[in-house]
């Protein structure tokens, strides 16, 4: 599998309602963090997440997390 792209090495500090998201899996959405269809054609998916109830998260920026999509600190590892 090849390695995504890498939008940013930080979370996506952010307030969710309630709801169901799709987090882009191959860095290539241009609605970061969330999936816009640009991974078509390539071995990504896009990580189905379900909020029950509203909350502050931190959705991984890099895509290198063990924990997607939520951060786990991965970034600090990247070059």
């Amino acid at each position: 599998m090849s390695n995504p792209e890498i939008p940013q090495k930080q979370p996506y500090l952010m307030d969710l309602e309630p709801g169901t998201y799709w987090w882009c899996a191959c860095g290539k959405s241009q609605n970061q963090p969330f999936c816009d269809g640009s991974h078509k054609g390539s071995a990504f998916t896009p990580v189905k997440t379900v909020i029950e109830s509203a909350r502050k998260v931190a959705l991984c920026g890099c895509k290198h997390s063990q924990n997607a999509p939520f951060c786990d600190g991965m970034h600090r590892k990247l070059d």
